[in-house]
């Protein structure tokens, strides 16, 4: 039988070395004061956003199902604003939900975990085909990107944002992340660059549970009454 392939941004690290050098604590999740921000980070957003939005401040700490709303430039002068929940984290395994695709050795020696998301554009910019700009966290502090398909994958498909998704798309996301060596996840964390302050989400971590198939309808057996 021909395996599907996995993604081959399947185990990147993501920004690890520019963490290696900015990380002093080496927690992700030990902030201090961090998430209580001063009146001036509240009233100075990081970024240009449309009148009516609150970015939510560099530091703060969520748990999950509370709500996030932030900024980052995809490229040069673009400014992306996204409304973010995460929803739901899921744990599972690799000879679970993966058993199907052709994995390397050090992604069979993965943990598999499913993190959902609500996203809704409350900016000015389309932000179609572009990845939810979310990493998670390992218990080594590095940085993990989501991990994209070669094809459909209908636990968690872990795929961009619609082709179009203008101001007040909505849209319910699922992203995949590969902890390697069996590795945990931490935290999720919304950093696009190495100075920013991250905005985390922790919370109970869920086990997979696959959805049980729906049973088919057994057919209506034709009578012959003779008449």
């Amino acid at each position: 039988m021909n395996r599907r392939l996995l993604g081959s941004a399947a185990l990147t690290v993501a920004l690890a070395a520019a963490l290696a050098g900015c990380s002093d604590d080496g927690d992700p999740q030990s902030s201090g004061d961090s998430d209580t921000p001063t009146a001036t980070e509240s009233a100075s957003p990081y970024l240009p956003v449309p009148d009516g939005v609150t970015l939510t401040p560099q530091g703060t700490h969520l748990e999950v199902g509370d709500q996030g709303v932030v900024a980052w430039e995809p490229r040069q002068d673009e400014v992306g604003v996204l409304d973010l929940t995460v929803t739901e984290i899921e744990r599972t395994t690799t000879r679970k939900t993966l058993s199907a695709w052709q994995l390397s050795k050090e992604q069979e020696a993965s943990t598999p975990y499913f993190v959902h998301v609500t996203v809704e554009n409350v900016g000015d910019t389309d932000l179609g085909g572009r990845r939810v700009p979310l990493y998670v966290v390992n218990e080594e502090n590095l940085l993990l990107e989501s991990t994209p398909f070669a094809s459909s994958f209908t636990p968690c498909p872990s795929t961009p944002l619609p082709s179009k998704f203008g101001p007040g798309a909505h849209e319910d996301v699922c992203l995949v992340y590969l902890a390697p060596d069996h590795g945990t996840l931490e935290a999720v964390s919304f950093r696009p660059d190495e100075s920013f302050d991250p905005i985390i989400w922790t919370g109970e971590i869920e086990k997979y549970v696959p959805p049980k198939p729906e049973k088919k309808k057994p057919k209506g057996k034709n009578k012959n009454n003779g008449g």
